[in-house]
């Protein structure tokens, strides 16, 4: 019975901390690196698709001119543009949150989500291009600039890694605004994160910003260089 007490005194069952963990400090470090070793197989899994894309622009340099040239880099723009906004009203979020402002958090979050649902918009405008012009892996047709100069089998491996990859970037994306919706903006409104406890906030402020620096890679790659490739 004394334990009890003795652990119960040491803090040990304080709400904000999970059973296994001795305090929040030692609850925080954990959180922390369960994310970093998340998002580091996010990386490797990323830089397999950017390889293999480095890949194939070389062996068929006019094939990528030729897919470059049917993006639009004033749409990849305009999202590039919507998620460095994104990446800043969540950092306001977690500064917001460790200040226990909760009314700002909450605004600051609905502006992330916002931004972020922006950005899909966009997406589903580029999709529903290439699918009108059945720009599209498996239905493929190219009749574009350089048809009958290019192997439109090449071409469809561009637009194969560009679907692969953008698309991968727009479930990260949605996955995101999911858990927005579904828990940390609810939780924000009854008043569950404070100075004290902020974890959450953070640790998504952290995956927000992989997802955003992704595309900050995805965008040249595929929006600029592609197009100007070989030319």
């Amino acid at each position: 019975m004394s334990t009890d007490h003795s652990a119960a005194a040491d803090g040990h069952h304080d709400s904000l901390v999970s059973h296994q963990f001795n305090d929040a400090a030692q609850q925080k470090e954990a959180a922390t690196l369960g994310m970093w070793a998340f998002l580091i197989t996010e990386i490797l899994f990323f830089g397999g698709l950017i390889l293999a894309y480095t890949i194939f622009r070389n062996k068929f340099p006019m094939a990528w001119v030729a897919g470059g040239n049917e993006l639009s880099w004033q749409w990849g723009a305009a999202n590039t543009a919507i998620l460095i906004i994104s990446s800043l009203t969540m950092a306001l979020a977690v500064h917001y949150a460790q200040l226990s402002q909760k009314k700002k958090l909450v605004w600051f979050l609905l502006a992330t989500l916002f931004f972020g649902s922006c950005f899909l918009g966009v997406k589903y405008i580029e999709y529903s291009e290439k699918f009108e012009h059945h720009l599209v892996p498996g239905s493929f047709e190219y009749h574009g600039e350089y048809a009958g100069q290019v192997n439109p089998k090449q071409i469809e491996m561009f637009f194969f890694l560009y679907f692969a990859m953008t698309g991968v970037h727009a479930a990260h994306m949605i996955v995101g605004a999911g858990i927005l919706v579904v828990w940390l903006i609810p939780a924000a409104r009854r008043g569950a994160f404070s100075s004290e406890y902020y974890a959450p906030i953070e640790m998504f402020g952290l995956y927000w910003h992989f997802v955003d620096i992704v595309w900050i890679f995805l965008y040249p790659l595929l929006y600029l260089i592609g197009r100007h490739l070989g030319q």
